[in-house]
């Protein structure tokens, strides 16, 4: 095989794989209101996938160069999102729904530092108690832990929402 020609082809896949997963990360910034980040990260996504084209289009007799350019944009989706829940930007709502009569994580949560609303409703099988709670992202899987060992047979969504405009002054900060 042509040596020049792998060398081509790989750097295709890399830029590939980087300006998808940047690309990735701008449309979560953009979503959640950062409009600075998500232009900054547009720019070189735009820079890295031009010069990845120009090494397609300068020359339109190479499959793997094809190939390279797709599997790379394959590869660059799959490491964008993985990144993406990395870094967990940004909040969600978490929603729990159990029996209104079943143990509750309410003060467990807010002994935890959540903030914690309880809304009394009428399910399809009786009353139930709904949850809400608003927090960063990175910390859902140690929430749900929370609820979890409390509620096993909860009902949870995780949602994302807005960006968050107000602040939830904990009962200590109150006090002051």
């Amino acid at each position: 095989m042509d040596l020049p020609l792998l060398a081509s082809a790989l750097l295709i896949f890399a830029l590939r794989i980087t300006d998808v997963s940047i690309g990735t990360l701008r449309i979560t910034f953009l979503v959640r209101g950062n409009r600075a980040v998500a232009s900054t990260l547009s720019f070189f996504e735009s820079l890295i996938w031009l010069v990845a084209a120009a090494q397609v289009l300068s020359t339109l007799d190479s499959p793997l160069k094809f190939v390279a350019y797709a599997a790379g944009y394959a590869t660059g989706t799959m490491l964008g999102v993985s990144v993406e829940r990395w870094i967990a930007v940004g909040d969600v709502l978490m929603r729990v729904v159990t029996p209104v009569d079943a143990p509750s994580s309410e003060h467990l949560l807010r002994q935890a530092g959540y903030g914690v609303t309880v809304v009394n409703g009428q399910g399809m099988r009786g009353d139930v108690r709904i949850l809400f709670v608003v927090l960063p992202r990175r910390r859902s899987d140690a929430v749900l832990k929370i609820v979890r060992g409390v509620t096993p047979d909860a009902y949870i969504t995780f949602e994302p929402t807005s960006q968050v405009r107000a602040t939830f002054a904990a009962p200590t900060q109150l006090r002051k």
